[in-house]
């Protein structure tokens, strides 16, 4: 298999309060120590807050979601700044797609950027219910790939790797896509990112083999539209203990011919310890990768499902 190209590393949109920028309504921030000293270290961010996009000053009086979790408005006060919101993450489109982003992470609970549960009030004062704000709901209207995340959810193991994967994922298939592509590099990344798929969702790893098999008889637009569906959803579920067990047999299938029968045993028993929740993935796919280069097994060494994102964020570390 060809040597991969180097792809820039992604550039994520968030929450500027996030990044420690004192923007929000309090004239405080949220720096998050993960997005900043960790995966800072590897990706580029793009600042943005609705709030201040739309004329606000820090500080401010505080704006909540009003109505019904079907059908609210931004209101601070008694002013209605829905519009606003909506027509500055309108404006962001096109904005969005000049930069190219493989990610975006929101600041949970916020009337403008919180993803999911934001508290909505009734007219008469108490919560009744739970939605979106409006410019979290308007990108992922606009951008239904993007891997988007809030920072609370991020706090879960599983969740932060599996937004990380999508991420460094999104980032080469946009690299992949720019490029002036043919059918035959289609089946080449697709082959690359096949374990990868394997240990989210089989389903989606069938759909896009025959997508890809039927490439050339396809329109390109249509091609590429159907397989960034296909790739970004099936990598959206998460990989669980039985399907990375499953990926990881497979793996050993390759090297059969390989290795010796202490060696066979030793990796059988490292595979069931990590399907039975005594080892973390790292561990496993240590001793894979090991064998994998002292053999040159040129299909395994392609895979990204080897290191999907950079191993100094130790995001298949836990158990």
């Amino acid at each position: 298999m060809r040597q991969q190209p180097k792809i820039a590393r992604p550039r994520l949109g968030v929450s500027g309060c996030l990044l420690g920028e004192r923007v929000r309504f309090d004239g405080q921030h949220k720096r998050d120590p993960f997005l900043v000293d960790q995966l800072g270290q590897h990706v580029e961010w793009v600042s943005f807050c609705p709030e201040l996009g739309i004329g606000l000053t820090v500080p401010r009086a505080s704006i909540r979601l009003v109505g019904s979790a079907n059908e609210s408005r931004a209101m601070m006060g008694d002013t209605d700044l829905t519009d606003s919101l909506v027509g500055y993450a309108l404006s962001q489109v096109e904005r969005i797609e000049k930069l190219g982003l493989s990610g975006f992470v929101l600041k949970k609970n916020s009337p403008s950027c919180g993803m999911e549960r934001v508290r909505v009030y009734s007219p008469q004062g108490p919560p009744s219910g739970r939605s979106q704000g409006i410019f979290a709901r308007i990108l992922q209207e606009k951008f239904p790939s993007l891997p988007v995340e809030e920072e609370g959810r991020l706090q879960d193991e599983a969740l932060r790797e599996n937004f990380v994967e999508r991420v460094f994922a999104y980032n080469r298939l946009l690299f992949f896509f720019k490029e002036n592509w043919t059918a035959g590099d289609l089946v080449t990344f697709h082959t690359r990112h096949k374990l990868q798929l394997l240990s989210h969702s089989p389903a989606h790893y069938r759909k896009l083999g025959k997508l890809v098999a039927d490439a050339k008889a396809k329109e390109r637009g249509e091609v590429q539209r159907e397989y960034t569906r296909l790739f970004m959803e099936g990598l959206k579920v998460l990989a669980s203990k039985g399907r990375n067990t499953n990926t990881l047999e497979h793996m050993a299938g390759y090297l059969k011919k390989q290795l010796q029968s202490e060696e066979k045993s030793e990796l059988c028993e490292v595979i069931k310890q990590y399907r039975l929740g005594w080892v973390p993935l790292i561990v496993p796919l240590t001793l894979l990768q090991h064998y994998v280069r002292k053999f040159q097994i040129g299909y395994l060494q392609g895979q990204s499902y080897l290191e999907p994102n950079p191993r100094e964020l130790m995001l298949r570390n836990h158990v």
